[in-house]
């Protein structure tokens, strides 16, 4: 029996991080509909349930490696935008009770200083702007 599956699998793009997002996304959705009391809505929700996991057994089952590659990665680079976006705010929290962090007016370029020096002159690593801001 694994013999048989190996072969069937061979030459099959198989599982990628897109496709455990489309599982559990549907995963999801499903934990949402018993929540909600509304037929039509619940009925919508399990239509687009089977078709997500119709869809990602698709991706896992095609032949077609160089188009769930693309796919793979216009995921990955979307995925990675929105995770850098929260680590970068979870960092700044972190940051905002020891330090301020300044915008360049000239290139916009994050520009991290100590809490409670005053006014100071801070200049832009970047552009070498010079600006004055309380700290």
């Amino acid at each position: 029996m694994k013999d048989w599956f190996r072969r069937f699998m061979q030459g099959r793009y198989g599982v990628d991080h897109f496709s455990h997002f489309l599982v559990f996304l549907a995963f999801f959705l499903m934990v949402i509909q018993l929540f909600v009391r509304h037929d039509v809505f619940r009925l919508i929700v399990s239509i687009l349930v089977v078709l997500i996991l119709i869809f990602s057994y698709y991706r896992t089952f095609s032949r077609n490696h160089y188009q769930r590659y693309r796919e793979n990665e216009w995921y990955l680079k979307y995925h990675n935008q929105v995770k850098y976006f929260f680590s970068r705010e979870k960092d700044h929290r972190m940051q905002r009770k020891t330090h301020k962090i300044f915008r360049c007016p000239n290139c916009g370029q994050s520009i991290r200083v100590p809490k409670g020096k005053g006014k100071i002159a801070i200049t832009c690593p970047m552009c070498r702007t010079e600006f004055i801001k309380k700290s």
